[in-house]
């Protein structure tokens, strides 16, 4: 999913997700949450390339923010 300066949210997880695999191509600050999140820089700051697992529960997303550009890849894992 592509991230900005303004906050970008993906679509829900599926019915079996409990937890996911994120990376991004630059550092992000990002949120899981229910509904539809909205992340702000002084969330969880995910460093850039370094792939990191994180519990949530079916249904959730996650939204991301940058301060340049970049690209978040979200990887659903059971």
């Amino acid at each position: 999913m592509a991230l900005t300066t303004t906050s970008a949210t993906s679509t829900a997880f599926g019915p079996q997700t409990y937890r996911v695999l994120l990376v991004a191509t630059a550092a992000c600050n990002i949120r899981i949450g229910d509904g539809t999140p909205t992340a702000v820089t002084t969330d969880t700051l995910l460093p850039a390339n370094f792939p990191m697992p994180f519990t949530c529960t079916p249904g959730q997303k996650v939204a991301g923010v940058t301060a340049s550009t970049a690209t978040l890849s979200v990887t659903e894992m059971w």
